[in-house]
C-alpha cells in the first residue's frame, strides 16, 4: 500500500508538472468520471502546489449518460447544453489548462440503439467545436491520462477478481507511464528526446508518400505538402511546453485529404462512444472511405463514418514500433490512449493544424488548400503489427525502407 501511494503520487505529479505543465495563476479544468474522485483530489492538490489559481472539476457519470441515451426523446438527444460548451470555450479563451481522465467502458451502450448514440455524439461535437478548436490548434495546454475503473479493468483482465484486476491494471499504468522509475521526470525527458530524434529524422526526409503493407493492408498515404512530424510534446502559442498524452510512443503528421488509396485492416479493437468495433477494414479512393466492413460493430462504424463528410477522410497518420512497451505488455487495453501507442495508427476525421508548417495561423481556405481535413470527429484506430512494412516514398519516386517487421528499419 505504501508503494502504491508513492507511485500514485508520482503519477499525479507527472500529470500536473510534465504532462499539463501547469503555470502560476492558471486555471485547471479536470473532466472526469465520478469513479476517479480520489485521483481527482490528488491532482487538485498537485495543481494548487504548482501555482494554479483555481481548479474546476467537470464531473461525468457513465450510468447517467446511459440512462439519458436509453430514455430521452430523440429531440433531446439532438441537443447539447450550450452553457457547458460556452463555459469550456470561455475558460479556454482565458488561458485555462485542460486535463481529461479517460476510463472507457466499451460495453456501456450495448443495449442502446447505435443511431441514438450517434445523435447525441453529433450534437455534443457540434456544440463543442469552438472549444475543441483551442485544443486542436494547441492554443491551450491539455492532457489525457487514464485511471482504472471496475468496468475497464474487467475488460482487460476478465479472469481475475475485481481487486486483482484493478491492481494489475495499476501496475501496467505505472510501468507504461514510467512512473515506476526512480526519477519519472528524468525518464520522460529521455523518452521525449528519443521521440524527438525520430521526428527530426522524418522532417528531414520530407517523404511525399507512405506505403503500408501487412496482412489485409495495402495502403498508400500521401502526406500534406507542408506536413511536419510531431512527437511527444507540443507548445502553446504562449510558449508552454506540454505532453498531451501520457503514455505516448508515437510520431505523427497530417495526410493530404485526398491522397489516401488502398485498403487497411484494423489490428486492435476500437472502443468508440461506449461501443466496440473490431475486425474492420476500410477501402479508400482519392482519400475517401468507399467501403467499410466490420466483424463486430458494423452499425456503429457506419454511424461514425456518417457523422459528416470529413469523417470518411484521414486526419492523422502515426508511426509506433511494434517493440514499444505497450505492445510488449501483450495486453489489449480497449482504451485508445494505450492501444494507439502499441501500434502504428491512423485517425479518421479532423486534422491537427499544428501538423503542417504555419497551420495554426492559416485561414480555413489556406488549411484546405494544404490538405487539411475538417470533421466533427477525430478517431484513432490501430493498423500496426509485427508484420508491418512501411516504405517512405520521395517526390522523385525513390523508395526507402522505414519499417520492417513492425519496427523502425
Amino acid at each position: 500500500m505504501e508503494s502504491f501511494e508513492h507511485y500514485l503520487d508520482q503519477y499525479a505529479e507527472l500529470a500536473i508538472r510534465v504532462g499539463l505543465n501547469v503555470q502560476k495563476d492558471q486555471t485547471v479544468v479536470i473532466t472526469t468520471p465520478i469513479a476517479c474522485a480520489d485521483f481527482v483530489r490528488k491532482l487538485t492538490k498537485k495543481a494548487y502546489e504548482a501555482g494554479a489559481k483555481d481548479v474546476v472539476v467537470d464531473w461525468d457519470d457513465d450510468e447517467v449518460k446511459a440512462l439519458r441515451l436509453k430514455n430521452a426523446s430523440e429531440d433531446t438527444l439532438q441537443t447539447y447544453p450550450m452553457w457547458r460548451a460556452t463555459g469550456m470555450e470561455e475558460m479556454a479563451k482565458d488561458g485555462a489548462a485542460f486535463l481529461s481522465i479517460y476510463a472507457p467502458n466499451s460495453d456501456l451502450f450495448k443495449e442502446v440503439a447505435p443511431e441514438r448514440v450517434a445523435m447525441s455524439s453529433k450534437a455534443a461535437a457540434t456544440a463543442r467545436a469552438g472549444f475543441l478548436s483551442y485544443m486542436r490548434n494547441n492554443k491551450v495546454n491539455w492532457l489525457m491520462v487514464s485511471y482504472p475503473t471496475a468496468e475497464w479493468s474487467a475488460k482487460v483482465f476478465p479472469n481475475l477478481s475485481e481487486s486483482e484486476r484493478i491492481t494489475q491494471l495499476w501496475e501496467q499504468i505505472f510501468k507504461l507511464t514510467r512512473v515506476d522509475k526512480a526519477d519519472p521526470v528524468a525518464a520522460w525527458k529521455e523518452h521525449i528526446a528519443t521521440l524527438t530524434a525520430k521526428q527530426n529524422m522524418l522532417n528531414k526526409m520530407k517523404y511525399k508518400q507512405l506505403h503500408f503493407q501487412s496482412p489485409g493492408t495495402d495502403l498508400y498515404i500521401e502526406l500534406a505538402p507542408k506536413h511536419q512530424w510531431v512527437a511527444a510534446g507540443s507548445e502553446t502559442e504562449s510558449g508552454i511546453f506540454f505532453v498531451p498524452n501520457i503514455p505516448t510512443e508515437e510520431v505523427f503528421t497530417m495526410p493530404a485529404r485526398n491522397g489516401t488509396n488502398g485498403t487497411v485492416r484494423s489490428t486492435l479493437p476500437l472502443s468508440y462512444q461506449g461501443s466496440l468495433i473490431d475486425g474492420f477494414s476500410l477501402t479508400f479512393k482519392d482519400g475517401r472511405v468507399v467501403e467499410a466492413t466490420a466483424e463486430v460493430g458494423q452499425e456503429v462504424l457506419n454511424n461514425m463514418l456518417s457523422m459528416d463528410e470529413g469523417a470518411r477522410y484521414l486526419g492523422e497518420v502515426a508511426l509506433v514500433p511494434y517493440d514499444s512497451p505497450i505492445s510488449q505488455s501483450g495486453l489489449i487495453y480497449y482504451n485508445t490512449l494505450f492501444d494507439e501507442n502499441a501500434s502504428c495508427h491512423v485517425a479518421l476525421g479532423n486534422s491537427y493544424p499544428f501538423t503542417i508548417e504555419g497551420g495554426t495561423t492559416m485561414s480555413a481556405e489556406e488549411l484546405e488548400a494544404n490538405g487539411y481535413n475538417k470533421s466533427l470527429i477525430h478517431v484513432d484506430f490501430m493498423i500496426g503489427s509485427k508484420d508491418m512494412a512501411i516504405d517512405g516514398i520521395l517526390a522523385d519516386g525513390t523508395r526507402e525502407p522505414l519499417f520492417r517487421n513492425g519496427n523502425w528499419a
